[in-house]
């Protein structure tokens, strides 16, 4: 007789946080997570260990979200109006406090090295999107506006100079309400934003070299707020996920396929090797150097061109899903868009294939709400692997270290983190 599969369970549960876990990155080549919870603190795990490297209290209220920016530094956004870039690497993490935000009766625990601090708005839930700027180690950040919920800030890091203000209710000419997610990315040398709203209305703006921003895509599928969105690795699709059971694919207006085209999404995805900051085809007029520099590039932009490459609106989604279960948020695709996963209100996480959206798996541990999820970056090396190489691989595995096998599993795997409401955060390895 068969007997019916078991259901899959976590390979390890990370247990700390006092408070909901309200954001989840994996960091510096998957060989950390990191984790904000509703009272301000991040817990820096060793995944090699699944012990804690550094706790701190980053924020005096919740933390919306997180983000690496190179292999030493990690962006956090919290709900006290404030954004920062903290310095973090593996030294410094030995002058850093191991104590969980449960350990009661501890010191004030010392903070990591303090690189900016952006004042931002935080009224409405809205976590910071980011990409890569033009030059190798700038960033540039998207919030919600300081003033208008509904338009948006981006700002220049390290200049810490606000770039642009985009009005994009005006454009719409509609009442969208708040903006509750957003993705930002640059195509074919233009600053693309996509901002999700309260109203459920998605909106996709692309950047002009003369300064001005073109709507080349607006839908209203949702009807509850929005509350994720992600970009595909490839940028040529991204999914937005509500408080209601929808979950919609969206196309991008002006992708291109291209061997060139940039793997660096929005958000998580800025950790790991410095290298993939070296961006192809980034807007000119976004460097955010010194006054000279930007009017070089303005006077170069507007001798070749006064507009971007033009781009025909859209006005229809590609696929829209009822998945009946309402209050998925967190979306977040895999970094080679084979699926996606949700962390929902029901205290379940929802495994989807990036292709055809069906859903693949339901992963139950939690007993509440679950309201953060968090894929490893992993690259896929065993595509046109011959097998010298891989019989060369089996041998040096065999002369690791225990230590070094585990950081090497943990680089390597395809983990998948979920944080709840009980403070806890699962790690899944499927698929």
């Amino acid at each position: 007789m068969s007997h019916p599969s078991q259901p899959p369970t976590p390979k390890s549960v990370l247990r700390g946080h006092e408070s909901q876990v309200h954001a989840a990155a994996f960091v510096r080549n998957n060989q950390r997570l990191a984790t904000g919870d509703a009272d301000g603190f991040v817990v820096l795990w060793d995944l090699a260990t699944r012990r804690p490297r550094a706790v701190w209290r980053a924020h005096t209220s919740a933390i919306l979200g997180i983000a690496s920016w190179g292999c030493d530094r990690l962006i956090t956004h919290g709900r006290d109006h404030r954004l920062v870039v903290w310095k973090v690497t593996e030294e410094d993490e030995a002058g850093l406090s191991v104590a969980l935000p449960l350990d009661k009766g501890v010191s004030p625990r010392p903070e990591p090295w303090v690189l900016h601090i952006l004042n931002v708005n935080t009224m409405n839930f809205c976590a910071f999107a980011s990409c890569p700027a033009e030059a190798d180690g700038e960033l540039l950040v998207a919030v919600p506006n300081t003033l208008a919920s509904e338009s948006v800030d981006i700002y220049h890091l390290p200049s810490q100079v606000r770039q642009h203000t985009i009005h994009l209710t005006d454009q719409s000419q509609q009442k969208t309400g708040m903006a509750m997610a957003m993705a930002l990315l640059m195509i074919d040398g233009a600053l693309n934003l996509i901002v999700g709203y309260e109203n459920g209305m998605t909106v996709v703006t692309r950047q002009l070299l003369h300064g001005s921003w073109d709507v080349t895509y607006n839908v209203q599928k949702h009807s509850q707020p929005i509350l994720s969105l992600d970009v595909s690795p490839s940028h040529d699709y991204f999914l937005t996920s509500g408080a209601d059971a929808l979950i919609v694919k969206h196309p991008i207006p002006g992708w291109k396929p291209s061997t060139n085209q940039n793997n660096v999404t929005p958000n998580a995805r800025l950790g790991g090797d410095p290298d993939q900051f070296k961006e192809t085809g980034t807007s000119k007029l976004n460097s955010g150097g010194s006054l000279l520099s930007t009017a070089l590039h303005a006077q170069k932009a507007s001798s070749s061109s006064q507009t971007a490459p033009a781009v025909e609106k859209v006005t229809a989604p590609l696929k829209v899903l009822n998945t009946k279960h309402s209050g998925q948020q967190s979306l977040r695709i895999r970094s080679d868009g084979k699926i996606f996963a949700t962390a929902g209100w029901d205290s379940k996480v929802r495994v989807y294939s990036g292709k055809t959206m069906a859903e693949l798996a339901v992963l139950k541990w939690h007993d509440v709400g679950c309201y953060a999820t968090a894929f490893a970056s992993v690259m896929d090396t065993a595509v046109g692997t011959s097998s010298a190489s891989v019989v060369a691989e089996a041998t040096t595995t065999e002369v690791l270290s225990v230590k070094e096998r585990r950081i090497k599993h943990a680089k390597e795997t395809h983990w998948l983190a979920a944080g709840s409401k009980d403070g806890k955060i699962s790690l899944w390895d499927i698929y």
